[in-house]
């Protein structure tokens, strides 16, 4: 049976931050309302690279999106794309650069910042463009378009863990701080979509270093968490480090729909037996 799915990709968020700081997620895993994995992300780790792999389940050497430089829209076939194609409604709340990817580009902030198009790969969608933009009215314009348009597939990209990290560093009170806030936000809302019954995964592009730079192989820039919420999951704390092109077949497999050819093969651990057919 096909669920609708809530993924949350808060960017420049590391695994070792969100397991010590996150305390509202991590109380989900410890009353087994949650499972949590290490995902280690692909590379190079810069941000628009990492859109393209969550949303397309391609790497760079595929995508051909190779560096935050590389703006264009993307060749391959999103979440987006696969969703619309199935008949299945979609909105995002995100950072612009989702929009340049997959809707048109070069963004324009007077036409691009709201959208209502069904006929656009992104159907329904807020965009900001500055990476100071709150993660607070990041969420709610994320609620608005939820409660306004009832997708099946809702994505959500917060930046404010990210830019604390680049002005900061990962080694910082204010980093530190952004990842508590973004868990107190989260708390808000979590309970909300779990009470309607969708399946909510939250990772991360990419983590951050403590030079307040990403991009590089280092641990704290590659190693990001992934959080499953739903009925669809076995909680727990998982030791098996889930590639990160293993996101978007699995949202597939979530919704329903076929992944695109483009897109691995793999089994989640967490998935329940009815869901556990290879992505």
């Amino acid at each position: 049976m096909a669920d609708k799915v809530i993924l949350v990709v808060v960017d420049g968020l590391q695994y070792e931050a969100a397991c010590s700081q996150m305390g509202y997620l991590n109380h989900l895993v410890e009353v087994n309302w949650a499972a949590r994995f290490l995902v280690k992300s692909e590379l190079p780790s810069l941000s628009r690279p990492l859109y393209e792999v969550l949303l397309t389940g391609t790497p760079s050497s595929v995508n051909g999106i190779t560096s935050n430089q590389a703006v264009r829209l993307s060749a391959q076939k999103s979440l987006f794309h696969l969703a619309k194609e199935n008949g299945l409604r979609n909105a995002a709340a995100a950072y612009y650069w989702v929009s340049e990817l997959y809707n048109r580009c070069p963004f324009d902030p007077l036409l691009d910042r709201w959208q209502e198009d069904e006929r656009n790969a992104i159907q329904y969608g807020s965009f900001y463009f500055e990476d100071a933009y709150p993660d607070s009215h990041l969420l709610l314009d994320a609620e608005v378009l939820r409660r306004k348009y009832d997708p099946h597939f809702l994505y959500i990209h917060p930046m404010g863990v990210d830019h604390a990290g680049h002005q900061f560093g990962s080694d910082s009170k204010q980093y530190r701080e952004k990842v508590i806030t973004m868990d107190s936000i989260l708390a808000n809302f979590l309970p909300i979509w779990m009470e309607d019954g969708y399946q909510i995964l939250i990772t991360s592009d990419h983590g951050m270093n403590p030079d307040g730079l990403h991009g590089g192989t280092g641990k704290d820039e590659r190693d990001v968490p992934l959080y499953c919420i739903g009925s669809a999951f076995v909680p727990g704390i998982y030791h098996d480090v889930i590639p990160q092109l293993a996101i978007a077949p699995l949202v597939c497999k979530l919704l329903g729909i076929a992944p695109a050819e483009a897109m691995i093969s793999c089994t989640l651990p967490a998935l329940k037996q009815r869901q556990a057919d290879h992505l």
